[in-house]
């Protein structure tokens, strides 16, 4: 048993209805480590206390969380959201040197983590979760020490962060569910579902505009982030046929996906994993994909793809999909994606870490990344 800090980030609560991905990663985490037996202290924002999973302790880095005071699409990289998140995690960086615990867990994004643990030789694990910006990337190659540890979604992103040659402290692994939470559907009634934040670079518009085309009938499932964006690209295409279903909790969310007979995910970044895809798929759904980032790492087979920001392919995409079979989406699922497979990979990074705290000079014994797969140099607008 150890004593585990997770630091989420403190965009959103990590709490259900999750905002999405990075929520679900990290509370699901905490929960599985804290069923396992870990004792789990999760530094988020103050309003995930009354969600969070049986057997974690909450402790607040912020009161609550930065959308609700400093909305994303107006904040993003601004000095005044910057200075906020800084002063927030500094705070945090002094209770967790003060914690006791025997690893962290990095989920935050931000850069002071890593870095902390690097210098107070603190083992860390350092989840990047996103494509490498400039401070978390300097942070991240800055950081490396046989006690602090990185782990990339997908090979892809692995390539991005390391394009020469990955260290021996990363290491890929894949994001897991509870495929328990998602239950295999084995018929789908006909229609499409999408799942996600709405925002710009998740791509509703071309959802919608797709589906249309294709003349199959869509629901959107998600919170609405950025509200102009739906308003002016989203709302004037829905009709009797493309709804808007509203930000649903997990098993109400499930449910609704399950049903239906083919997901569209649209990514419009370098996309580096995919948890809606998966989540779709563990229901028995193929996916019709715009091919981003490490779609197709992920999915596989179990899609069809479209280039970006090309409505009429990713409509012919999706009536591909919808004859593709649904036994093999659940399969994928169980055999790569699960939360189990997950856990276990992070709890051995954080033995390696901690082991590693006490005999620096060792040679690191953590695998090296093979990047077995091709990975396209792509560029989206």
């Amino acid at each position: 048993m150890m004593r585990i800090a997770l630091v989420g980030h403190i965009r959103h609560p990590i709490a259900p209805p999750f905002a999405g991905g990075m929520e679900a990663h990290t509370w699901h985490l905490a929960e599985r480590l804290a069923a396992r037996g870990h004792d789990v202290t999760l530094f988020a924002s103050g309003d995930s206390a009354d969600g969070a999973p049986r057997g974690v302790t909450v402790h607040p880095v912020v009161g609550s969380h930065y959308d609700h005071t400093h909305p994303w699409h107006r904040y993003h990289d601004t000095p005044e959201l910057n200075a906020h998140q800084d002063l927030a995690f500094a705070g945090a960086a002094r209770d967790l040197l003060s914690g006791g615990f025997d690893v962290i867990h990095n989920n935050s994004l931000h850069r002071y983590p890593p870095r902390l643990g690097a210098a107070m030789r603190m083992p860390t694990v350092t989840s990047l979760h996103v494509p490498p910006f400039d401070a978390l990337r300097r942070a991240v190659h800055e950081s490396a020490t046989p006690w602090t540890r990185f782990t990339v979604t997908s090979r892809v992103q692995a390539r991005r962060w390391w394009p020469a040659t990955p260290p021996a402290q990363a290491s890929v692994v894949w994001n897991g569910i509870d495929p328990d939470a998602w239950p295999f559907v084995p018929q789908g009634d006909g229609t499409a579902v999408w799942s996600g934040r709405i925002t710009p670079n998740k791509g509703t518009h071309l959802a919608v505009r797709a589906a249309a085309i294709a003349g199959v009938p869509l629901t959107l499932f998600g919170t609405i982030e950025h509200r102009d964006y739906f308003q002016d690209e989203v709302k004037p295409h829905l009709t009797a046929d493309i709804r808007y279903g509203g930000h649903l909790r997990g098993a109400d969310l499930a449910r609704e996906i399950g049903r239906a007979s083919a997901m569209l995910f649209t990514p419009l970044w370098d996309e580096p994993f995919g948890l809606v895809a998966i989540e779709a798929m563990a229901t028995g759904l193929p996916v019709a994909s715009i091919e981003n980032g490490a779609v197709r790492e992920v999915i596989g087979s179990c899609g069809t793809y479209a280039p970006a920001h090309d409505a009429p392919a990713l409509a012919r995409a999706l009536r591909a999909a919808m004859d593709l079979p649904r036994r093999a989406c659940r399969a994928r699922v169980m055999d790569r994606f699960t939360l189990d497979r997950m856990t276990d990979r992070l709890e051995q990074s954080y033995r390696e870490a901690v082991a590693a705290r006490w005999d620096a000079f060792a040679p690191p014994s953590f695998p090296r990344i093979e990047l077995d797969v091709a990975v396209p140099d792509r560029r989206v607008a």
